[in-house]
């Protein structure tokens, strides 16, 4: 289990989860490309604060947690703003 947190495969896991959470609630009756936006643009933030978490449990370089987080934030802000919030 220890092999399994260290190699970042728990959140590829967890991005796979995410992948198909993602196609399934975008995926609707009305096939709206608007309710499609509004998922993705949900998600992307947390994908981002998934991959500096691995980034961080490989060993990469500080740069790429960093790069990671800080573009989890702008992500962030967009979705806010489409949502009007």
């Amino acid at each position: 289990m220890k092999q399994f947190f260290a190699s970042g495969h728990a959140v590829d896991f967890v991005l796979l989860v995410l992948a198909a959470e993602v196609m399934f609630l975008s995926a609707g009756r009305d096939k709206s490309m608007e309710r499609a936006k509004n998922v993705v643009s949900a998600a992307v933030p947390g994908v981002c604060l998934l991959l500096a978490l691995r980034a961080s449990l490989i060993g990469a370089s500080w740069v790429w947690v960093a790069f990671w987080l800080v573009l989890s934030l702008p992500a962030h802000l967009l979705d806010i703003k489409r949502r009007n919030l």
